[in-house]
């Protein structure tokens, strides 16, 4: 487990952070050398998510989707100081219950 959650961290980070910095060239007239960086990081991710150990693409996508949510609200809190309100959180809580029925839900 604690591997499965390592790798979905750093996965998020590479995506979001990745993600974030094309944001800021191309939506904030930032260098194009953040472009650069940000399609390095989305490449990063896309490799890291290989690393986990679920059995098909389909479900370490899904379950990462959730993950993914959580960390963006927790990117814009501390990022962007948006403070997320009592929807962000319920939200992002229902997400964790969804990877958690994925990740550890009985299998036949």
């Amino acid at each position: 487990m604690l591997v499965t959650t390592v790798i979905f961290l750093l996965a998020g980070l590479a995506e979001i952070g990745g993600g974030y910095l094309i944001w800021l060239w191309l939506r904030e007239g930032k260098s194009i050398y953040l472009g650069f960086a940000g399609g390095f990081g989305l490449v990063l991710y896309g490799i890291i998510a290989t690393f986990q150990m679920f059995p098909t693409f389909g479900r370490v996508y899904a379950a990462y989707g959730g993950v993914f949510i959580v960390l963006s609200v927790l990117w814009g809190w501390g990022i962007d100081r948006k403070t997320p309100d009592l929807y962000d959180w319920i939200g992002a809580v229902i997400c964790l219950v969804g990877v958690s029925v994925i990740i550890w839900g009985p299998r036949q």
